[in-house]
């Protein structure tokens, strides 16, 4: 029996909002391979469409007119198809050796997920990572404490982010509708995205994720002048994009989702 004036199901990304503080394993993995193909990729240019299917972010990053014509220079042509599809399998090899070394769990992680199971609540997870990437993360989580009640991967559906395919695969495997009755928290453009375009409620996280992109070390040693310039930047980022509810990290969420659950009562 569904009751759409509660939320029945919270959805979450992976890096940068429940592990990997500051997404710094798809940034480096990035790095390292371009490097290996004579290209210099700066940190800006690798987290400009974080949170897409690794093979849609390779292609984004090939097509920026600088990372074209460096490519050209290197290799004497344009990137084709071809070369998205070498690059995705040489990235898979690179992920899976950086991936362990960067997917701790986020500092109060598994104690807000254990409440909101506790509550009743079923938690599912997408990302940009496929199912064989995720995979040793998933692991890995799970001896931390953390363990989502399903998790879908872009290769696992027709399409990744923006689309909302992985969002209704995780509602179907948790028996979880209306969408309304659903939360997307995440801490990319598109994670927030990915859940406007499935109906749901979208929550975006800001310290812990991409857009301020520092792991937990380089966070605290950072003045507090910084550290509320990066937040205010990364927030107003999340806004425009279209998040219903800001958060620094996930387990200040509670608030945010007090305030949906007021509304879905309120109609």
């Amino acid at each position: 029996m569904t009751n759409p004036l509660h939320i029945r199901a919270i959805v979450l990304d992976w890096a940068g909002t429940t592990v990997d503080h500051g997404s710094m394993a798809p940034v480096l993995a990035l790095q390292t391979l371009f490097a290996k193909h004579g290209i210099t990729l700066s940190t800006e240019d690798a987290r400009r469409d974080m949170g897409l299917l690794k093979r849609d972010h390779i292609q984004a990053i090939l097509a920026l007119p600088n990372i074209r014509t460096e490519w050209r220079t290197a290799t004497g042509k344009k990137p084709d198809d071809a070369d998205v599809l070498s690059l995705f399998e040489e990235f898979g090899q690179l992920q899976m050796k950086i991936i362990v070394q960067h997917s701790q769990l986020i500092p109060g992680v598994a104690e807000a997920v254990k409440e909101w199971q506790n509550r009743g609540l079923r938690i599912g997870s997408t990302t940009g990572y496929t199912r064989r990437m995720l995979d040793p993360v998933l692991k890995q989580a799970a001896r931390d404490g953390f363990r989502p009640d399903a998790s879908v991967c872009p290769d696992e559906v027709a399409a990744g982010r923006p689309a909302p395919w992985m969002l209704m695969k995780n509602a179907q495997l948790l028996d979880v509708y209306p969408p309304s009755a659903c939360v997307k928290i995440g801490d990319t453009v598109v994670d927030i995205e990915e859940g406007r375009n499935a109906g749901m409620w979208t929550i975006g996280l800001t310290r812990t994720g991409n857009l301020v992109g520092l792991d937990r070390q380089q966070w605290e040693q950072l003045p507090e002048g910084s550290k509320k310039n990066r937040l205010r930047n990364a927030q107003n980022i999340l806004r425009r994009a279209g998040a219903d509810y800001v958060a620094e990290d996930l387990a200040s969420c509670n608030q945010a989702l007090a305030k949906i659950e007021k509304r879905l009562k309120n109609g």
